[in-house]
């Protein structure tokens, strides 16, 4: 699995440690929530959250090949995440910088309070 998914994050261009094969195995094995697209056998896109599915999840990555961009996919796997959540949870995220304004027009809101501690590596 970690090369399928190391593949997407290289084509769809989020930026991940995908030179660390086992640290994004480590990612995924941790992750309570992934929604993934397929085209026929090929991986086109996934949604990786965390959720204690009542209060909040945090969708951690939202990826789609280049190739799959604006088709809807992305839409898609928000929606089903919302949908394996349940309504009682927001859901929040971290964007790309490229990616800031995609997020309003499928709905979320930005937010100005908030916190980080950044990884050091």
């Amino acid at each position: 699995m970690p090369g399928e998914i190391i593949d997407l994050y290289k084509n769809s261009g989020l930026k991940r440690p995908v030179e660390n094969a086992a640290r994004i195995k480590k990612m995924y094995d941790h992750s309570n929530v992934v929604i993934t697209a397929w085209d026929e056998n090929q991986l086109v896109g996934v949604a990786r959250s965390l959720s204690d599915f009542s209060y909040c999840c945090y969708l951690s990555d939202l990826a789609v090949r280049k190739e799959y961009q604006k088709s809807g996919i992305g839409i898609e796997l928000i929606k089903r995440t919302q949908e394996a959540i349940s309504p009682q949870a927001m859901l929040l995220l971290l964007s790309a910088p490229g990616a800031m304004d995609y997020y309003p027009k499928v709905g979320f809101e930005k937010v100005t309070n908030g916190f980080i501690i950044k990884r050091l590596t």
